[in-house]
């Protein structure tokens, strides 16, 4: 009865937010902080039914993620890829060092090196939906938060692998698994897409119609990625691309999937804060891996944008401000690590408690810094007029 109640109070409480500028995502985090006392989230099992939930929720985000990607674009302006794949390797790299010099395990550091390279696709998107902010921040900032979130896929698959071969030492084995997974999600989204692309077709009385039906679609794939053990995220991501390359989604399909988005999307934050490992909170190594991980985050991307602005055809304010965007971290870094443990990856729970704080603080300031720079790259709805050296 009590989660229930909880959701209605993160809506609530979100509604009279926004209109003061505060972002609704960092709103409903902080409710599921609320909720971790009150009603804590079942323990990390395969098969929970609001770890299924969370998947479908970030499922959905994704998708539509997938379907605003622009792949002429990155082949006609590659340096946009090429910033997304050197800050995600950079912060791998840094954070697997850092992780030594703090005394962590190899297994350990490197797992918390690969989910801290992921990106927040679904608060950032949500931020710029409220927003109704576009421009060149906007669509730079969401083209790198999908490839940095498949780069952290792509290397927590591969550290899992990794420890699979330590332990059972079967080298064939685990590639094979880890091969299946990533093939296999793939495949399962272009071929869902190329399916619904011959299915939905043709005009609709109202945009929710074909809303629902690419809805139950995505219901059907993360179900169906889930029971299979593949990776019901990429799945989702390579089905909204692959629509989008087809170019055969309606046009009327509803931004963040209608009311039923909204409402996913209020229980996958407040679901997100509720994990918060509050024990972990008093340890103050947990706090210095905070630091480290969100200063690192900040500085890598910040360093990388700008010194690709000019060749990417963007000043060196805008990489500075895309950088500032891709700051937050919450729903995707947590559903990596739920579902390694759930696979069997025994670091993945001490990652999750070591990255604790840092969670804590990307998903309740993340949000706000994000907004900030849309605002700042004046590129919000709600900001004032671009000024005319800001355009182009």
């Amino acid at each position: 009865m009590t989660w229930p109640a909880l959701l209605w109070l993160a809506w609530w409480l979100g509604e009279r937010a926004q209109p003061r500028g505060w972002p609704r995502v960092s709103v409903y985090v902080a409710v599921g902080l609320l909720a971790s006392f009150a009603a804590p989230a079942p323990t990390l099992v395969d098969g929970s039914v609001l770890a299924l939930l969370a998947q479908l929720a970030l499922a959905l985000v994704l998708f539509e993620l997938g379907h605003r990607i622009r792949l002429r674009w990155l082949r006609a302006n590659p340096w946009v890829a090429a910033a997304a794949l050197l800050q995600g390797l950079a912060l791998f790299v840094l954070l697997g060092w850092a992780g030594g010099w703090l005394g962590l395990a190899p297994d350990v550091r490197w797992l918390l090196a690969a989910v801290a390279v992921a990106a927040s696709p679904a608060g950032l998107l949500r931020v710029v939906n409220d927003l109704r902010a576009g421009g060149q921040v906007t669509e730079r900032a969401l083209h790198q938060a999908a490839l940095l979130s498949v780069l952290a896929v792509l290397l927590v698959k591969a550290v899992s692998t990794h420890w699979f071969v330590r332990s059972a030492d079967d080298w064939l084995a685990a590639l094979l698994a880890g091969g299946y997974a990533l093939v296999a999600s793939v495949g399962l989204g272009m071929a869902l897409a190329v399916v619904l692309g011959w299915l939905v077709r043709g005009p609709f009385a109202a945009p929710q119609v074909p809303t629902v039906g690419y809805a139950l679609a995505l219901v059907w794939l993360t179900v169906v990625a889930d029971t299979l053990k593949l990776s019901p995220l990429l799945a989702a991501l390579s089905f909204g691309v692959m629509l989008r390359e087809r170019q055969t989604l309606a046009a009327a399909v509803q931004r963040n999937f209608g009311t039923l988005g909204w409402l996913l999307g209020v229980f996958l934050f407040v679901y997100v804060g509720s994990r918060t490992v509050w024990p972990a909170l008093a340890e103050p190594g947990v706090w210095a891996m905070a630091a480290l991980v969100l200063a690192a985050r900040l500085l890598v991307s910040v360093a990388v944008n700008v010194a690709l602005a000019w060749p990417a055809g963007i000043g060196a304010r805008k990489g500075v401000l895309t950088g500032v965007v891709l700051l937050p971290m919450s729903a995707l870094t947590l559903l990596l690590l739920e579902r390694s443990a759930a696979l069997g990856v025994e670091p993945a729970a001490t990652v999750l408690h070591q990255l604790a704080a840092a969670l804590l603080w990307a998903e309740l300031l993340g949000p706000l810094l994000a907004a900030w720079a849309l605002r700042a790259a004046r590129e919000a709805a709600v900001a004032a007029p671009p000024r005319p050296e800001d355009q182009g």
